[in-house]
């Protein structure tokens, strides 16, 4: 009951006039004291900043309720704490710090993207239909539980352990306790499989009594595309996901996808069944399921699954409440828009003719099939348009630095709440389809080869006649409200003077009202991290997990040493030449690494027959080497590893190893967190696992 006053609370909210209080109104240029901000120099939203939302309230059909009714129905039960422990002892979850958003009087976050917020505040176990239920709240993604002959059919085990195990015992308590025999990972992001260990024993996955099923190239892409660039990722979600800003009405208000990501335990087990061919289907214990493999549409690794005697359609997260990410600022693989649209127009007509209900790993379902088809046909049509109408552009001579003014969505879809850009952005979307096809220069031979932001940054400085007369012009250009305007000077400044500090701060300004205009919760939190760091540094705080174990664990062998040649600073090896021989007797392997021109390369299946050194380990020990749970030193010395030749050549190899730090900087003059922990010199160190 608890819950369904707060359901009923979020409607009427929603319904009615986000309200301005006459204080937050009458303090628009005061600090952070008079508004309640949880920054000292922080600012309330400025006239400019009520305008859009003004417009927005008056534009938009926030009379459509259709979408809490959805978001509401079957609900039958939750836990009485929004909180769920790590097993590290820090929070894992915590639903109960986004309640403010229930407040009335909340004005500094777009009106739409408060919308989605409160729709965000479901929380406990709901029925989608007599045989199928969903845990939502307890992570950014959905749990899905589906009943078997003999136990649940698990869809997504979100992020962390902890939450996935919150959700299995609130089934447990509301539907009686029953085993998990299959899990079903939908596509390759962490959020979706992370939790895994939460809800499932792998001796029992090893046994053969539970089945995982999971698409084709689910674990290359699991893995790989998170390895590389991973400790860059990781750093980029600060931005995107808000991390670490304070959950507030003046920070992190929600995520789109839902309210943020669980900080707690990521752990994966490999599956033991694939879906290799384009459309499988079979029973999974005793349920009759159509598998559809869609790669490179939200994720490399995906399908969609029909369950035709329950008419049920999972499109896993291909169709959710929101248009997606065709690039994502957190940095991934550029997305296919028209692929995308492609597989979504197959599931409507494959599927879609017949299906009574469609959910998905993320928001809630949609009933009844004339909605079903309504929401595919629109999702079709949104990332289509997106595909079509930002390469009309380009073919007319439009750029990469251009589109994102130019593009718009289709009005039509825009009048309505089914394809609105709460995760992805249409700026950002567009300029990613012209990177997907033309990568990222604009043709402009004065971007060619540019001088980095750092050098180019004191000659605009010197141009424009010093930093007093950028920060008078700054400081205009904010009072008259023209942001955009602003950061582009103040941002030459702060990289011509990081150590500027009313500069940063006036630029911490700017980002805030920018942040506070975004309805995409990605482009807000991108614009208030910034403000936060420019005024405060980098935060420090618990975070999601982006790497562990069995991540690494689950890394080949090739895709290890590819790593130890990006953690390789080459300017330490261009005095070393060496080859060596690695064997992994366990399981059959040979590599032969080679540095040379300062580069280390690997290739499987081969050996030297005049190695400088051979190696020869088990792949299970190199494992811990991996993971830093013991160096490549001491396995030599207690024998674990044989080696023959020159071990003098892992010392030289070892000396170009860098550890990444998290913590890079990325605003001047925010200073850095410092390196984690030291890394054995051969160990994987963070990856990222990150979500969406």
């Amino acid at each position: 009951m608890r819950y369904h006053l707060r359901a009923a609370t979020i409607v009427a909210l929603t319904v009615g006039t986000i309200g301005c209080s006459t204080e937050q109104t009458a303090t628009t240029d005061g600090f952070a004291q008079s508004i309640g901000h949880f920054d000292p120099k922080g600012k309330a939203p400025s006239s400019f900043t009520l305008e859009i939302f003004e417009e927005a309230r008056a534009t938009l059909p926030f009379d459509d309720t259709q979408d809490f009714d959805e978001q509401q129905r079957g609900f039958i039960g939750a836990p009485e704490s929004m909180q769920i422990m790590a097993d590290a002892g820090n929070v894992a979850w915590d639903m109960e710090r986004y309640q403010f958003l229930l407040d009335e009087e909340i004005n500094s976050v777009h009106p739409s993207m408060l919308r989605i917020s409160r729709l965000n505040l479901n929380f406990g176990l709901y029925e989608v239909i007599p045989g199928i239920y969903q845990v939502r709240g307890f992570d950014l993604a959905n749990i899905t539980f589906i009943r078997g002959d003999t136990g649940w059919i698990v869809f997504d085990p979100l992020t962390a352990a902890e939450t996935a195990r919150a959700a299995k015992e609130l089934v447990d308590e509301h539907l009686g306790e029953l085993p998990v025999v299959a899990v079903v990972y939908s596509h390759s992001h962490g959020d979706h499989w992370g939790g895994v260990r939460g809800i499932v024993d792998e001796a029992d996955v090893v046994s053969g009594a539970v089945e995982i099923i999971a698409p084709r190239d689910f674990m290359e892409y699991a893995i790989s595309e998170n390895i590389y660039a991973g400790n860059a990722m990781s750093r980029r979600m600060f931005y995107q996901y808000g991390v670490l800003l304070p959950a507030s009405q003046y920070g992190h208000a929600g995520q789109g996808l839902s309210q943020n990501t669980a900080a707690g335990d990521l752990g994966l087990i490999p599956p033991s069944r694939i879906v290799e061919d384009d459309i499988e289907e079979f029973e999974v214990d005793g349920v009759r399921m159509i598998f559809e493999n869609t790669p490179g549409t939200e994720a490399p690794s995906e399908m969609n699954t029909y369950i035709p005697e329950m008419r049920a359609l999972w499109m896993a997260e291909n169709v959710v409440g929101s248009v997606h990410n065709i690039y994502t600022l957190r940095g991934a693989q550029v997305r296919d828009a028209l692929r995308w649209s492609k597989y979504i127009n197959k599931a409507l007509y494959d599927y879609g003719q017949e299906a009574e209900v469609m959910f998905a790993s993320h928001h809630w379902p949609r009933w009844g099939n004339d909605r079903v088809q309504e929401v595919l046909r629109d999702q079709r049509d949104i990332y289509a348009h997106m595909n079509n109408q930002v390469l009309h552009y380009v073919n007319q001579g439009v750029t990469i630095n251009e589109i994102h003014n130019v593009y718009r969505a289709p009005a039509s879809l825009q009048e309505g709440w089914t394809t609105r850009f709460w995760h992805g952005s249409q700026e950002n979307n567009s300029r990613g389809i012209v990177n997907y096809y033309l990568g990222h220069w604009d043709a402009n031979p004065a971007t060619l080869i540019p001088l980095s932001p750092g050098e180019s940054a004191p000659l605009y400085v010197e141009m424009m006649g010093g930093a007093s007369n950028i920060m008078n012009r700054g400081r205009e250009l904010h009072d008259e409200g023209e942001y955009r305007a602003a950061s582009e000077i103040l941002n030459k400044l702060v990289y011509a003077e990081p150590q500027n500090e009313a500069a940063k701060d006036l630029l911490a300004d700017v980002y805030e009202q920018l942040g506070y205009q975004q309805e995409n919760p990605g482009l807000r939190n991108a614009f208030l991290a910034g403000a936060f760091e420019l005024r405060s540094g980098i935060p420090e705080g618990a975070s999601p997990k982006t790497s562990g174990p069995d991540l690494i664990r689950a890394m080949t062998t090739g895709l290890f040493l590819d790593f130890l040649g990006i953690r390789m600073n080459s300017l330490l090896a261009e005095d070393f030449e060496f080859t060596i021989n690695l064997r992994t007797p366990d399981n059959g392997e040979q590599y032969l690494i080679e540095l040379s021109n300062a580069t280390l390369t690997n290739i499987e299946g081969y050996q030297a027959d005049d190695a400088d050194l051979t190696i020869t380990i088990d792949r299970a020990d190199l494992e811990d080497v991996m993971t830093g749970a013991k160096s490549l030193a001491a396995q030599i010395q207690d024998g674990t590893a044989q080696v023959d030749g020159d071990v003098g050549v892992l010392d030289q190899l070892a000396s170009t190893m860098v550890t990444f730090e998290i913590g890079f900087e990325i605003l001047p003059g925010t200073g850095g967190l410092g390196a984690e922990t030291d890394l054995n010199p051969f160990e994987v160190g963070n990856v990222a696992g990150s979500p969406e």
